[in-house]
């Protein structure tokens, strides 16, 4: 694995750690408003980046088989959905804000369920970081080191809110900051391991890579309408989740396009 790949999959990491680290500079826990923001924005940016960076160059891989190229994105997709079901139904989670614990029934803490429902759609964001720079690499998918930063960088932006999102609460509900934070470094953890484990396997199986493209697109917006959307509209002024949501969205289209 080349410095660029281990660079690239560290980004996403970066922007998790850079965002836990609020805890040291914030007094006080997330208004409503602001992480309905955050939330909207980063499933903005998660949904851009399943068009562009994942559904549309899996669809572009398969052009040699005429009408049928999308097959390879359709059943690519549809794994991605049913893996990330499977998911949240065999591992137990809280998501911020809610009391009811998702997943099978568990003696885990509060704290280590609401980690584990961050981490839950980390894993999606590091495979699709993963495949992308395993199609750079291959060079036979068509990606350019720029398409792989720009997907990147567009995970670690809205990693950063998520990063708040996890720590801020966890001090609040009377955690300490260095564990508050070492808490919220700890969810975005999985994205590295996740994506090198992609990058190994794709580099191995280069005709597979349109699947899993496709793959790590129905897995992330699995992860935006389960959990994101119902967030950034829940409650008064859901408008402030639609506009996060178009900026987020317009950032990540804007960053694939000049650096693709």
């Amino acid at each position: 694995m080349n410095d660029t790949v281990l660079i690239g999959l560290l980004i996403p990491f970066i922007g998790t750690a850079a965002g836990a680290a609020c805890v040291f500079f914030l007094k006080k826990d997330l208004k409503t408003g602001v992480q309905r923001a955050l939330t909207g924005f980063a499933a903005g940016v998660m949904v851009a980046a399943s068009i562009w960076s994942l559904i549309v160059p899996a669809i572009e891989q398969s052009s040699d088989k005429g009408r049928f190229a999308f097959l390879p994105a359709f059943i690519g997709f549809w794994v991605g959905i049913l893996f990330l079901l499977l998911l949240d139904h065999i591992i137990p989670h809280l998501h911020i804000g809610i009391e009811q614990a998702e997943g099978p029934r568990s003696n885990l803490t509060r704290t280590a369920m609401l980690v584990l429902a961050v981490t839950l759609h980390n894993i999606p964001e590091g495979m699709a970081v993963g495949v992308v720079y395993a199609g750079f690499v291959s060079g036979s998918a068509n990606i350019t080191a720029g398409a792989a930063l720009a997907l990147a960088l567009g995970i670690a932006i809205q990693n950063f809110p998520e990063g708040a999102i996890i720590s801020m609460p966890l001090y609040a509900e009377g955690k300490s900051k260095p564990k508050s934070f070492g808490l919220g470094v700890l969810s975005g953890a999985v994205e590295p391991v996740f994506g090198g484990l992609t990058v190994l396997i794709a580099g191995l199986v280069v005709p597979a890579m349109p699947y899993l493209l496709s793959f790590a697109a129905g897995a992330m917006l699995y992860v935006v309408v389960e959990e994101l959307i119902p967030e950034m509209s829940a409650g008064k002024h859901s408008n402030i989740g639609v506009v996060a949501f178009a900026a987020g969205f317009s950032l990540m289209m804007a960053l694939d396009v000049a650096l693709g």
